[in-house]
């Protein structure tokens, strides 16, 4: 078990939950956040957590340690934007910019998913929170005329953007998931 966070026990009780959490159910909770065994092993072996910037800031400086196989690992949980993953409720808030858009809009995105795959070997990743169709269409326009170095940085950056989502939704519903 866990040692005490007094930080977390009364301001954040999602957080102290996490913390408290059997390790197994922790690095299940991780892999839900992101599919990246490295990026998970890396954060359980920091807890417990004293705030939720802290975990964010342990989130981040794994990221930053990725290998280019980790960041593969990491993107393979993510399906391509436009196609959530049937019944993940996850998937689909996330790319909930998508569900709105045009036949035609959704051809093209898919159009453009494919090409971007084949350049680079894996799905367009992007922070799709917040993000209408033509705002992810038009970034992954951008994106397909990045070098695979440069590409590796912008998935690296948005793989953050999204872990700390997801986190933030862990240690938000943690409290009342587990009752």
């Amino acid at each position: 078990m866990a040692t005490e966070a007094p930080v977390t026990s009364s301001s954040t009780p999602g957080l102290a939950r996490f913390n408290a959490l059997p390790e197994s159910a922790a690095t299940a909770a991780l892999h839900e956040a992101c599919a990246s065994s490295a990026w998970g092993s890396k954060l359980l072996s920091q807890r417990p957590f004293p705030t939720v910037e802290a975990l964010f800031a342990a989130s981040d400086a794994a990221m930053a340690e990725l290998t280019a196989e980790d960041l593969a690992e990491a993107m393979a949980g993510h399906p391509p934007i436009g196609r959530p993953k049937p019944g993940d409720p996850t998937s689909s808030r996330e790319q909930r910019g998508m569900a709105g858009a045009s036949e035609e809009l959704k051809a093209e995105m898919l159009e453009l998913n494919l090409a971007y795959q084949e350049k680079f070997g894996h799905v367009f990743l992007i922070c799709a929170t917040g993000a209408t169709g033509e705002q992810m269409r038009d970034a992954v326009k951008t994106r397909i005329g990045n070098t695979a170095e440069q590409e590796r940085e912008t998935v690296r950056t948005e793989l953050g953007k999204i872990n700390r989502i997801r986190l933030t939704r862990l240690v938000e519903t943690a409290e009342e998931d587990k009752d």
